[in-house]
């Protein structure tokens, strides 16, 4: 619980509130709590918490934008993550869905298989335009010739031939579902995978390295570390605004803050990104600077 001293300062300017305040409660956001939990945690209201995460969201994506730049990479893979907002596809609102405020929501992922970097991630549909966004944003921060792997999305292979042209070594998984589990059970369960196989779409890609499997482990990644993208729960985001937000502080706190296990290292650090260790106080004082340029703006 957070000094019962400081609550009066918690609604109004987020400014007001303590630094070792705002560590803590993203510390528990990142950490896979829910808003509601990390009220219950902290005695911090729900409205001075979700102001934090959307500021902290747009700090994060703000300075991410800035310095996963002009990236080395040599082998990098994409895969997609499906989520909702406000309420499954097939039960949201026609308007809302129409209006892309509803419903099924995607997060695009790129993941470094050396690094374990993300250098770029985008939050969309599942559609051309959204392949488009990600494909384009990974061209704008990687530099020179890389390998790079996707699912059997089949969009993909325009796009990448539309942005790279042949500059790149491109390969695909193809994988080979069973049937559909049966019963209850069979509800929350995928098909399952009997096989895969890999196919060279561009360039000339190591065979042994087409492979999706580092960008499949980060979607569990997201799962477990944050709480809107944990399924059957109630904790799903109800704006994509907010959605977004909640992503880029993900990716903020996995790439910087977060000691990955195999790597005992960050992901930026071993990406050259940063050369320390950054705590959750390196994560307020981004958001600080943020808070300074927006302030000069306005």
């Amino acid at each position: 619980m957070l000094d019962a001293k400081h609550k009066g300062h918690y609604i109004g300017d987020m400014r007001k509130l303590p630094k070792e305040a705002r560590a803590r409660i993203l510390h528990l956001l990142c950490e896979g709590n829910s808003i509601r939990a990390t009220v219950r945690l902290t005695g911090a209201s729900k409205t001075t918490i979700t102001k934090l995460l959307v500021d902290a969201g747009q700090a994060a994506q703000w300075y991410q934008d800035r310095v996963l730049r002009n990236l080395e990479c040599k082998r990098l893979q994409v895969d997609e993550i499906w989520g909702f907002v406000g309420a499954k596809q097939k039960n949201a609102d026609p308007d809302k869905k129409a209006a892309g405020e509803a419903g099924d929501v995607w997060v695009w992922v790129a993941t470094d298989a050396d690094t374990k970097l993300v250098p770029h991630w985008y939050v969309g549909s599942r559609s051309l335009k959204s392949c488009a966004r990600m494909i384009t944003g990974i061209a704008e921060r990687i530099e020179g010739r890389f390998q790079l792997t996707t699912d059997a999305f089949h969009i993909y292979p325009d796009v990448v031939e539309a942005v790279f042209g042949m500059d790149i070594d491109y390969g695909q998984v193809v994988k080979v579902f069973g049937a559909q589990p049966e019963g209850v059970a069979g509800r929350y369960s995928p098909a399952q995978c009997i096989g895969a196989k890999i196919k060279q779409v561009a360039g000339s890609p190591d065979p042994k390295h087409i492979s999706t499997s580092f960008a499949e482990r980060n979607n569990l990644n997201i799962r477990m570390h944050s709480r809107r993208m944990t399924r059957l729960t109630n904790a799903f985001s109800k704006k994509v605004q907010n959605h977004a937000h909640a992503m880029a502080l993900h990716f903020m706190y996995y790439n910087f803050v977060r000691i990955h296990k195999t790597l005992r290292t960050t992901p930026a650090m071993a990406a050259g990104v940063t050369k320390r260790l950054w705590e959750m106080s390196d994560v307020v004082d981004v958001l600080e600077t943020w808070e300074a340029v927006q302030a000069r703006h306005n």
